[in-house]
């Protein structure tokens, strides 16, 4: 068996790639950058149907993405989600039909009215990236209808030491990392309230696998359903070098939030039988203490 990896050069697709292996299924990952065995534009057409013309995969998984909802990502966001998730669909249609395709969702392309989000719930266009979402969604619901397999996981917050500092969950357990060696640096941070997700990115991605293994199921929110502020991991964070937060965090005043709650209902993915094995606590310990030089 084989698969290709559509975005391989992302933590999602680290861990992705380690899940197939263990299965022992094959893996082409494809990327514009980062590890990968090709790389290559997923919103080049003539790129993505060569590579599964030529390899005619037991999967599909589109990971690739800007994950920003800035308006400035516009055109970013259209070509790796939209543009690669008809790119994708039609390359599989006319050559490997009978593979199975994954496209990935995200929680912020739902109306988020601060109560747990289900699969089931209303879209809302609030960005360039959940219309790009929105779009791909519809194509892989029309390449559905035409007999292609096509899996939506809409994802919500997911870390591992792979993310970038652009997250702040990596910007905290980073400055940890360097407090604990005795830096006396501060973190700069907006409104501590927020909640999310914090599932581990290995454990969501399992949560992909178990997706593309159904018959009958085809789209399903893939989260923990369980909500932790930022303060929360400040606090578990500094809690694990004995340090308090406040001594090291600064807060930016005026500083707005896109939402206050952003939760998933993943009452269907854990009836599938899959649920995270990574507590918050574990989490923290793993980026904390996790170091470039140790595979994980």
């Amino acid at each position: 068996m084989n698969a290709i990896i559509f975005g391989a050069g992302g933590q999602d697709g680290y861990y992705l790639e380690q899940i197939c292996r263990s299965r022992g299924i094959d893996v082409i990952g494809v990327s514009l950058w980062g590890p990968a065995r090709i790389r290559g534009d997923i919103a080049d057409f003539a790129v993505v149907e060569r590579i599964i013309a030529e390899n005619k995969p037991d999967y599909v998984f589109h990971l690739a993405a800007s994950s920003t909802t800035r308006h400035d990502a516009l055109f970013e966001n259209h070509s790796a989600i939209s543009t690669g998730t008809i790119n994708i669909l039609e390359a599989v249609k006319r050559h490997s039909p009978a593979s199975k395709v994954f496209i990935t969702g995200s929680g912020v392309q739902f109306k988020n009215n601060g109560k747990p989000i289900s699969e089931a719930d209303e879209f809302e266009a609030n960005s360039p990236y959940s219309v790009a979402r929105i779009q791909s969604v519809y194509a892989a619901r029309y390449y559905r209808s035409l007999g292609i397999r096509t899996y939506v996981g809409y994802l919500f917050h997911h870390e591992s030491p792979f993310r970038d500092e652009s997250h702040v969950s990596k910007m905290i357990t980073n400055a940890v990392q360097r407090i604990s060696s005795g830096s006396q640096e501060k973190i700069t941070l907006g409104d501590l309230s927020v909640k999310k997700e914090w599932t581990f990115a290995g454990d969501t991605v399992e949560g992909m696998f178990t997706l593309v293994q159904q018959d009958e199921v085809f789209e399903a929110v893939i989260g923990s359903g369980v909500p932790y502020s930022i303060e929360n991991w400040l606090e578990v964070c500094f809690g694990i070098i004995g340090r308090k937060w406040n001594d090291y965090v600064i807060l930016r005043e005026g500083f707005k939030s896109e939402y206050p709650l952003l939760v998933s209902n993943p009452f269907k993915i854990h009836q599938l039988g899959w649920s995270p094995k990574i507590s918050f606590r574990q989490l923290a310990e793993i980026m904390i203490n996790y170091s470039p030089q140790v595979k994980l």
